[in-house]
């Protein structure tokens, strides 16, 4: 699994000019699942995410996670994630789950962001989304839960 986690003041995801999910304070996950991810790397991916330590503290430093700034998370499913140019400039989506197992995983995912306690609001899933955001700092931090970078 691969994400873009961004650190926002406020983001909203809209399908067809109605809001979908919206935050304040808080994280926007741009979410791909890959061929071969499981449930363990949706964990992994999870326990990353809500612990990442990229709010600031009293004395200016990152170190505090969404959890301890009462935050909350947007999860936006974003297949193109795994998009893969090195062979021309039309990307290839090979490597992206097909949309069954993807929708599974994602939605799992966003169980698991849940069950740590936060307010998780989501995009819907294979729709055309608009997605706004505020990206604080700018903040932005790329995940993979086979550690690629």
């Amino acid at each position: 699994m691969r994400a873009v986690v961004q650190r926002v003041s406020r983001a909203k995801v809209t399908v067809a000019g109605k809001i979908t999910g919206e935050i304040g304070l808080g994280l926007l996950v741009l979410l791909a699942v890959g061929q071969e991810d499981t449930e363990a790397n949706a964990d992994y991916l999870a326990e990353k995410v809500v612990g990442l330590r990229i709010f600031e503290d009293d004395g200016g430093k990152m170190n505090r996670s969404v959890v301890d700034v009462g935050g909350a998370v947007l999860v936006v499913s974003q297949f193109t994630l795994y998009g893969d140019v090195r062979k021309g400039k039309r990307p290839s989506f090979d490597d992206a789950a097909p949309p069954q197992r993807a929708r599974e995983l994602y939605e799992y995912f966003v169980q698991q962001v849940r069950a740590a306690g936060l307010r998780c609001e989501t995009g819907r899933f294979l729709e055309m989304m608009s997605v706004e955001l505020v990206n604080e700092g700018p903040v932005t931090i790329l995940v993979d839960s086979e550690k690629k970078f």
